[in-house]
């Protein structure tokens, strides 16, 4: 074969190669769905989400730190929230996601945390759905749990 035919050839099962692939997995970081880094609603940890466990606590944030939560995952958004009856892990969302917002959560602010009541690695922890502080809201999921990060919500 001559060398101009190889390179055609080459380059047409690269193409079909790309297209075989699964959905997603060149998807950019940051993206809803498949592409979210473990953040999807289709993930074991946005499984954990229950409507029927909501619940809003208030108290000073002890820390802010980035985290893995499964095997898997992009590193997210974690705050320890010391209430006057309890200390908390809040998870708030993906850190690709957080990062880009207006509304900055840092050690020492009184927020308001609106979220659901789960348990990660056997301990309690509040997904969190939205985030007040003074007088702006860090909306995170709607009503159903559903990420405000999830690129395919209508």
């Amino acid at each position: 074969m001559r060398k101009a035919h190889v390179i055609n050839i080459v380059g047409i099962v690269v193409t079909l190669a790309l297209l075989a692939t699964p959905d997603g997995a060149f998807a950019q970081r940051g993206q809803g769905g498949r592409g979210s880094g473990g953040w999807g609603m289709g993930s074991q940890y946005q499984r954990m989400y229950n409507p029927a466990t909501v619940e809003t606590l208030s108290g000073t944030v002890e820390s802010v730190d980035k985290m893995t939560l499964m095997k898997g995952m992009h590193y997210g958004i974690h705050l320890t929230l010391k209430t006057d009856k309890v200390t908390v892990d809040v998870h708030l969302g993906p850190e690709w996601y957080i990062e880009r917002q207006d509304a900055k959560i840092e050690k020492g602010d009184t927020i308001e945390v609106k979220g659901s009541r789960v348990t990660v690695a056997g301990k309690p922890a509040i997904i969190a759905a939205e985030v007040k502080k003074g007088d702006s809201t860090l909306m995170l999921r709607d009503t159903n749990g559903i990420p405000a990060w999830a690129g395919w919500r209508k």
